[in-house]
């Protein structure tokens, strides 16, 4: 049986965790089974990869038999951070929620045998456990569906996969961490959301939680509509370096007023959590709203999993102005505006501090 959760929220699973023995393939791997790769499985692996979510392991087996056999059938590449050993699965599984950086809500587990879904179940309720048996119907479900697949959603393995050779470079690197972070040779481009940036802007909006100001989502319609506003300002940030492009990782939403600008919202990819670009866009805006000669205030909106934009406002000199511990609205002193950092060069597209009169 396939065990949902109740909220069928479209496109909530980001991440599937897959057994392998008799699931990936037909057979028990250390009991010497002659393995099938089961070619219906690998289809919807493949098929989901392509529109943007993430597949990992979660086996009870040797770790280098099992990668091996992967690798002979030649679909290793497909599975990132691996937990194959011989711990519980629900362990297994929130140990890759963590190295994605992602909750256990968006998480999906496929495993033929009952127990091993029974146990995730019990231990993680957030995650929707299903059955190989019902994998076709289950794949069908709106959650397992995104609303749109952008060009960083086909490549999101890809980039998923430049990050873990960074993490790789930065672990065998020998200086500091600024040291590291100037050898990328980072460029963080900010310019006005363009059509094409559109589906990718909702896409962030929704999947994007600890460093969203707000928690507020915006529809494909509604960011169309405030892209071409005179009065608002939609700004998109892409990232790249030296192992390739992020995509769009930033979002800024600025409605503009004759004396004060309100930045309605402010988000960064999770992904770019430890580049310290999400300074740079906030001070960007920070630059705009001084050289149109008008008051910045922000909203901040506490959801419980943006502690982190709280102290990155406080960092950029923002104070409250007024409202209660779970809403509020901060106001910033520009007349103390940090420079960019040396690691990254800032690329602005077509940014202009017009003011509203």
């Amino acid at each position: 049986m396939t065990s949902y959760n109740s909220a069928k929220k479209q496109g909530r699973v980001k991440c599937v965790v897959w057994d392998l023995d008799n699931t990936v393939w037909d057979g028990v791997l250390l009991e010497g089974d002659s393995l099938t790769l089961r070619a219906d499985v690998v289809s919807i692996i493949r098929r989901l990869d392509g529109m943007g979510i993430l597949h990992s392991v979660a086996s009870k087996n040797d770790h280098a038999v099992a990668m091996r056999q992967l690798e002979a059938f030649g679909i290793a590449d497909l599975f990132l951070y691996p937990e194959i050993g011989w711990n519980a699965k629900s362990a297994s599984i929130r140990q890759i929620a963590a190295a994605f950086n992602i909750g256990l809500d968006a998480i999906a587990f496929v495993d033929d045998q009952d127990f091993e879904r029974a146990e995730v179940a019990h231990a993680l309720p957030q995650v929707t456990c299903v059955d190989v048996a019902d994998l076709a119907t289950a794949v069908k479900q709106a959650e397992f569906s995104p609303r749109f697949v952008t060009p960083e959603s086909r490549q999101r393995r890809r980039m998923y996969q430049g990050q873990i050779a960074r993490d790789s470079a930065e672990h065998e690197f020998a200086g500091t961490s600024e040291e590291f972070l100037a050898s990328l040779g980072m460029v963080l481009t900010v310019g006005p959301a363009r059509n094409e940036d559109l589906q990718r802007a909702e896409e962030l909006t929704v999947r994007t939680n600890q460093l969203n100001s707000t928690g507020r989502t915006y529809t494909y319609a509604e960011l169309d509509q405030l892209s071409t506003s005179p009065d608002h300002l939609l700004l998109v940030a892409s990232l790249t370096d030296r192992f390739g492009s992020y995509g769009a990782i930033g979002l800024a939403l600025v409605e503009k007023g004759g004396y004060a600008w309100s930045l309605r919202l402010l988000l960064m990819s999770c992904r770019v959590v430890s580049r310290g670009v999400g300074t740079v866009l906030l001070n960007h805006v920070m630059g705009l709203a001084r050289d149109a000669q008008v008051r910045l205030q922000a909203d901040l909106v506490e959801t419980g999993r943006n502690r982190m934009m709280q102290i990155a406002y406080g960092f950029a000199g923002f104070t409250k102005i007024r409202g209660d511990a779970d809403q509020v609205v901060l106001e910033a002193d520009l007349s103390a505006i940090q420079p960019c950092p040396p690691y990254v060069r800032l690329d602005i597209a077509g940014v202009t501090a017009e003011k509203t009169q």
